[in-house]
């Protein structure tokens, strides 16, 4: 009499499994971003792709919206192209972007194929995206207002990248946080600072007002200028105890 064993199979990972390691991002961004990167890195696992070609898919796509609304905001601001044609292409190419970007990591944590020159890969991909988004930003709110300061859009430019300064600080051994509450309500005000609902906000911007624009820049410029002086007064405080 013949006795057979079989041996297991490695259970292949889903998408709940890589949703499992997502590294949060606010409230938008774990119920869409993170969800759909999870998808992503499901996709990209079975195509045996490695975390950097998603972190590659995120620049190129995150830098092909951004080009074409910056070549495009000209034109819209003289009535020559549909504001919601341009605004629907940075909302979906900005947003599945940012989505590769989360998948990325997903991929990286769960296939344990992460690296240290994956890591540096995916911060200059980042700060390669966000140069150019705000650069998006910047241009049409000048193409649709010509008068607009140009120390406002400098200053929004260096503010903006406060967001992406204190995320790669939050991932180090020294990271630490002025609001520790992670009650609905403190979330909710934290949107202001999640990336996929920013983004979400400032292509609903192009697509419904693009003439808005300028007063968007100057709102993200408030709120980021404001946190970027609070970062500093928290860690100084820490500092002189």
């Amino acid at each position: 009499m013949h006795s057979t064993t079989t041996s297991a199979e490695p259970s292949r990972p889903t998408a709940a499994d890589f949703y499992r390691v997502n590294r949060g991002g606010g409230l938008f961004s774990e119920a869409l971003s993170q969800r759909l990167g999870a998808a992503f890195a499901l996709a990209g696992h079975r195509l045996g792709l490695s975390p950097t070609a998603l972190t590659l898919g995120n620049l190129v796509l995150g830098l092909a919206a951004s080009v074409a609304v910056v070549a495009l905001a000209g034109p819209v601001a003289d009535g020559d192209v549909p504001a919601w044609v341009v605004g629907l292409v940075a909302l979906v190419g900005w947003q599945v972007a940012y989505a590769l970007d989360c998948a990325d990591g997903q991929l990286a944590r769960v296939t344990g194929r992460g690296s240290p020159a994956g890591a540096r890969v995916d911060i200059l991909a980042d700060v390669a995206a966000q140069i150019a988004l705000v650069t998006a930003l910047g241009a049409t709110a000048v193409a649709q207002r010509p008068s607009t300061p140009v120390w406002l859009v400098a200053v929004f430019a260096g503010t903006w990248m406060v967001n992406l300064v204190t995320s790669v600080m939050q991932a180090g051994p020294n990271h630490a946080s002025m609001v520790t509450s992670t009650s609905l309500p403190v979330r909710v005000a934290k949107l202001i600072r999640d990336y996929g609902a920013v983004i979400f906000v400032a292509a609903l911007v192009l697509i419904l007002a693009p003439a808005a624009t300028i007063w968007l820049i100057t709102a993200f410029t408030v709120v980021n200028g404001g946190f970027l002086l609070a970062s500093i007064a928290f860690s100084a405080r820490a500092t002189l105890r």
